[in-house]
C-alpha cells in the first residue's frame, strides 16, 4: 500500500536531510489524479519540512525543493524525481506500483486503508457517541435523520480505527411535554387507537392538547401538575409514561433496522430525573448556585453577571431542566465508561447549550470536560413527499423505496431481483446518505428528490450501480480468470489512474479521522466510481488474452473491494444486483 512507498521515500530523504523517517512520513502524500495529464504518484511538501526544521530558511521554498531533488536518486522503487510548486515529486516504478497496490488490497481486504503508517501508534480509546435522540411519544421526526446517519458514520469510523465505541441513544423521554401528553391522553386518548397505531395516536393527542392549552389555562395548569407528579415518582403517572416510552422504542427499533443502525444503550433524560439533585448540591457546595427572585436556580458562567452567560438549572417549582439532566448524564457516563472522548451529534442550534454544559462541568471540577466534543450540523430544507410537507422519517423512507422501485422498473438494463423492495430501499438510502454527506456537515442544504435519484453523476445511485456492475463482472468471468494475473498488462492510462487513486485511500481516511467530515470519503468513492466506469468501457475482459483479462479483473475486483470499505464506513449497505 501507499505506506510501503512512503517509507521507502522517507528512508532516502532521511539520509539526505538527517531526519528520522518517522518525522517525514506525514509530509509525503499521494498526488490526486488529473484528467489533463499523467501525474507523479507522491509529493513531499517542502513547506511542511520547513516547519519542522529551523535549519532550512524560508525565503525561497522553490529553490529549496530544487536543491533537495538534485540530491535524491532514483532506485528500484522510485523511477522519476521532479519538482512541483513547493514540492518534490516521486514517480513509482509502474510494475511495482501495480503489483504492490493490488496485492495489498487483496491481502488487507476490509482493513485496506486502515493498516497504514498514518495510523501507527494510534492508541485504542474508549469513545462514547451520543446520537439520534428522538423524542419519545412522538413519531420519528425527519429532523432527527441527520443526527442518526452522521452519528452512525462517526461510530463506524472510530470502530474501524480500532477504538472501543459505545453508541448511545439519549431519548427525549422527560420534560414538560409529558405533562401535556399525560393530560391530553386523559382528555382525548383512546385505548384502541393506542394499541393499533401508538405513535400516530400520541402525536394527534399532543397536537390537540397543545391547541387546547393555548386557550384554556386549566389544561396548562393540569399539564404542569402531571409533570410534577412524574418528578415526585407518582406510580400512576409513571405507569402511563412508561407505556408511552416502551411503545415508542419498539417503533424506533423497527425504523433503525430499516436504516441498518443499532445502539448499545437506550438511555434518556428520565434516567437522571433524580440524579439532577446531586448536580445542584455540587454546584451549591462550590458557591456557584444562585436563586432568582422568581425562585429559579441559575449559574453565572461569566462570574460577572453577564446576562448572556446566565444558565438556568432548576425551575421555580423545583423540577429539572434539559441542561441539568445533561450534566447528570455526562457525570454518570464518565463513571460507567471512563471515556477518552464523548461526542454529541446534534444540530447547530444546540451549540450554545453544549458550550454551557462543558463549561459548567469544568467549573464543577471535572477536568475530563475537555474530552467532550459537540459535532454540529446544518438543517435540511425542502424535504417533502408528493403529499406535501414531511414530518416523519418513515414517510421519507417509504417514498424513497417507492421512487427507487419506479426508477428501477423503467431502466431496461435492470436485472430480475429476488427482493426488489429490499434493493430499492438500500439504493434509496445510499442516495439519501450521499446527498447529505457531500458538503460540510455544518452547512444547511436544499433537499432534491430529482437530484438524489440520478443514475449518473455524483449520486448514491451511481455508486451502488458501479458496485453492482463490478460484482457482475466477477460473477461472469471470475472463475476462469482470477488466478491469472500479470501486472505488466495494466499499464494503460486508465489502469494507472485507478491504481494511483487506490493509493490515496488511507490518506482520505486519515483526513476524515481528523475532522470527522464524511465528504472526503464521499468525494473519493465518487471519483473511484467514475474512473471504474471509464475503465469498464475501454478495458475489455471478454475476448482479451487470458493474462490481460485476469489482470483487468483483479483491478476491477480491487476497486469493488475499496468501494465496499468506504460505503460501509458511511453506513451504506452495498447491493450486488440492480
Amino acid at each position: 500500500m501507499a505506506c510501503g512507498f512512503r517509507r521507502s521515500i522517507a528512508s532516502q530523504l532521511s539520509r539526505v536531510l538527517d531526519l528520522p523517517p518517522e518525522n517525514l512520513i506525514k509530509s509525503i502524500s499521494a498526488i490526486p489524479i488529473s484528467k489533463k495529464e499523467e501525474v507523479a504518484d507522491f509529493q513531499l511538501s517542502v513547506e511542511s519540512l520547513l516547519e519542522n526544521n529551523s535549519d532550512l530558511s524560508r525565503p525561497d521554498i522553490q529553490a529549496q525543493a530544487k536543491r533537495l531533488a538534485e540530491k535524491l536518486k532514483c532506485d528500484t522503487v522510485v523511477s522519476e524525481i521532479s519538482t512541483g510548486p513547493r514540492t518534490v515529486n516521486f514517480k513509482i516504478n509502474r510494475e511495482l506500483l501495480t503489483k504492490a497496490v493490488l496485492q495489498q488490497v487483496i491481502k488487507d481486504g476490509s482493513k485496506y486503508g486502515l493498516k497504514s503508517e498514518l495510523f501507527a501508534g494510534l492508541p485504542q480509546r474508549n469513545i462514547v457517541v451520543d446520537f439520534s435522540s428522538p423524542n419519545v411519544a412522538k413519531k420519528f421526526h425527519v429532523g432527527h435523520l441527520r443526527s442518526t446517519i452522521i452519528g452512525n458514520f462517526i461510530a463506524n469510523l472510530k470502530e474501524a480505527l480500532g477504538h472501543r465505541v459505545t453508541r448511545i441513544n439519549y431519548l427525549g423521554d422527560w420534560g414538560m411535554q409529558f405533562g401535556l401528553l399525560g393530560t391530553g391522553f386523559k382528555l382525548f386518548g383512546y385505548e384502541e387507537k393506542l394499541q393499533s397505531n401508538p405513535l400516530q395516536h400520541l402525536f394527534e393527542v399532543y397536537v390537540q392538547v397543545n391547541k387546547e392549552a393555548a386557550d384554556d389555562k386549566n389544561i396548562a395548569k393540569s399539564a404542569h401538575e402531571f409533570f410534577q407528579r412524574l418528578e415526585q415518582g407518582d406510580t400512576q403517572a409513571l405507569s402511563l409514561w412508561q407505556r408511552f416510552r416502551d411503545l415508542s422504542i419498539e417503533e424506533y427499533i423497527r425504523i433503525y433496522k430499516r436504516l441498518g443502525i443499532y445502539f448499545d444503550e437506550y438511555s434518556g433524560e428520565s434516567f437522571y430525573r433524580e440524579k439532577f439533585q446531586e448536580v445542584l448540591k455540587l454546584l451549591d457546595s462550590k458557591g456557584l448556585l444562585q436563586k432568582t427572585i422568581e425562585g429559579t436556580a441559575v449559574v453565572d458562567l461569566s462570574g460577572k453577571g453577564d446576562p448572556s452567560s446566565i444558565c438556568t438549572v432548576m425551575r421555580s417549582d423545583g423540577t429539572s431542566l434539559y441542561v441539568t439532566r445533561d450534566l447528570a448524564a455526562a457525570i454518570d457516563r464518565m463513571d460507567k465508561y471512563n471515556f477518552d472522548t464523548m461526542i454529541y451529534v446534534t444540530d447547530k442550534g444546540q451549540k450554545k447549550h453544549f458550550q454551557q454544559v462543558f463549561q459548567m462541568l469544568k467549573i464543577m471540577g471535572y477536568d475530563w470536560a475537555e474530552r467532550c466534543q459537540h459535532v454540529p450540523f446544518g438543517v435540511v430544507q425542502g424535504m417533502k413527499t408528493r403529499r406535501g410537507e414531511v414530518t416523519f422519517l418513515e414517510d421519507v423512507l417509504n417514498e424513497i423505496r417507492l421512487r427507487m422501485l419506479q426508477n428501477m422498473a423503467s431502466i431496461k438494463t435492470s436485472k430480475k431481483l429476488e427482493d426488489p423492495q429490499q434493493t430499492a430501499e438500500k439504493v434509496g438510502l445510499a442516495a439519501l446518505i450521499i446527498q447529505d454527506f457531500k458538503g460540510l456537515l455544518l452547512s444547511d442544504y436544499q433537499f432534491s428528490w430529482d437530484r438524489i435519484f440520478q443514475s449518473r453523476g455524483d449520486t448514491g445511485v451511481f455508486l451502488q450501480y458501479t458496485h453492482a456492475r463490478l460484482h457482475s463482472l466477477e460473477e461472469t468471468f471470475g472463475c476462469g480468470y482470477l488466478n491469472d494475473f500479470n501486472t505488466a498488462c495494466l499499464q494503460e492510462p486508465q489502469s494507472v489512474s485507478i491504481l494511483q487513486h487506490l493509493l490515496r485511500f488511507d490518506e482520505v481516511i486519515y483526513r476524515t479521522s481528523q475532522d470527522l467530515q464524511p465528504r472526503h470519503i464521499v468525494s473519493y468513492l465518487l471519483t473511484l466510481s467514475h474512473l471504474a466506469s471509464v475503465a469498464h468501457k475501454t478495458l475489455q475482459i471478454k475476448d482479451s488474452p487470458p493474462e490481460v483479462a485476469g489482470a483487468r479483473l483483479q483491478l476491477f475486483k480491487a476497486v469493488r473491494s475499496v468501494l465496499v470499505n468506504g460505503m460501509k464506513l458511511l453506513g451504506i449497505t452495498p447491493v450486488y444486483r440492480m
